[in-house]
């Protein structure tokens, strides 16, 4: 007969794996490939991902890459060397990425590169570290073959900096994404044409990429010039392995967008696949952390937003918000994909 002692020991070792059984019991069919993105922009960033994906060996860390490059090589307000500056004029740049074996590699402070996450992916590749910064980074980019690129603001960066000099306010707006897509729409741009408010608001918003690919395997990608006009040497939470992004490929994936600062303070993409990892739909699991960052404090979590995206094992996807009014975008077929609103703890 068991000891008690010995019963509460094997309790313990299979209570992670009673989680994963609890997190998957809800279907039997995986749903493979699979990419999810951040806000409406991510429906393009999502279909240079699936032309990988859909490929039988198509792999999720060349699908998520691919998607983030996508994006860095438009001029948009929140992405790549188009992207608004910090206060002293100059842009720099942030990315992680994260593949199936938990290999990781990040740079942050990173300027005058077009593709901050080859850069990324490169760092983990090629090097025993996961983390470049600042002149290093760009010193080890320009070693390993990628261009320097001229010292100069995209025409709407520069209008936009030119705005906000009048006052020199630092005021993140909440979902400016929403509120430039929506404008594009209205004025018949594409999804990265770039819309700066003429008060010289910005984005504080990133491109977050995460996929399943065929063979079963997750990635994620995540990549940002951070919130404009921020203070010279800013880091968010983007290039943050564990805060910006984070894979377990036993469990699932997720990766935020918003005020980085704030998602930094609970570590929130890691504590989202841990919840899942304790069987949280991917939805819950968002849930959980929001909720978590909000109890910090409640009032001053009304003025800035935070957005979790998460995929598990089976291809179940979700998302959760503090405020109304981030968006998510999920391809899993040639139907090109679709928006949906993510719901959100303030109604």
């Amino acid at each position: 007969m068991q000891s008690r002692r010995n019963f509460l020991h094997w309790s313990v070792l299979s209570l992670p794996f009673l989680s994963i059984s609890k997190a998957f019991a809800k279907t039997n069919t995986i749903q493979k490939p699979i990419v999810v993105s951040t806000w409406d922009s991510g429906l393009p960033v999502n279909a240079v991902a699936w032309k990988i994906l859909k490929e039988p060996k198509g792999r999720a860390l060349d699908a998520v890459e691919a998607g983030a490059r996508s994006i860095e090589d438009t001029i948009n307000c929140c992405v790549g060397l188009g992207g608004n500056p910090d206060r002293d004029g100059k842009v720099t740049l942030d990315a992680c990425i994260m593949d199936e074996y938990a290999n990781c590699g990040a740079v942050a402070y990173l300027q005058h590169i077009k593709h901050p996450i080859s850069v990324a992916r490169k760092v983990m590749e090629s090097t025993p570290h996961v983390f470049l910064v600042g002149d290093g980074a760009l010193q080890f980019a320009l070693a390993n073959g990628f261009t320097k690129e001229p010292d100069k603001l995209s025409a709407d960066a520069e209008q936009s900096y030119k705005n906000w000099l009048k006052k020199s306010e630092y005021k993140p707006v909440m979902n400016i994404e929403q509120q430039q897509i929506k404008g594009q729409k209205k004025a018949g741009h594409g999804p990265f044409a770039p819309n700066f408010l003429e008060d010289g608001s910005f984005n504080h918003d990133t491109m977050g990429t995460i996929a399943l690919d065929n063979a079963g395997n997750l990635s994620g990608a995540c990549t940002t010039s951070g919130m404009g006009f921020k203070m010279k040497g800013r880091l968010g939470d983007s290039p943050i392995i564990g805060a910006g992004l984070f894979v377990d490929n036993e469990i699932g994936a997720a990766v935020s967008s918003g005020q980085g600062e704030e998602v930094i303070r609970i570590a929130g993409t890691h504590l989202v696949v841990e919840m899942m990892r304790m069987g949280k739909s991917p939805e819950e699991a968002c849930k959980a952390a929001i909720e978590r960052l909000v109890k910090i404090n409640p009032v001053k979590a009304k003025d800035f937003q935070v957005g979790f995206i998460a995929i598990n094992k089976l291809g179940e996807y979700g998302a959760y918000s503090i405020n109304p009014g981030f968006s998510y975008s999920v391809t899993a077929s040639e139907d090109g994909g679709k928006v949906f609103m993510a719901t959100s703890h303030y109604k």
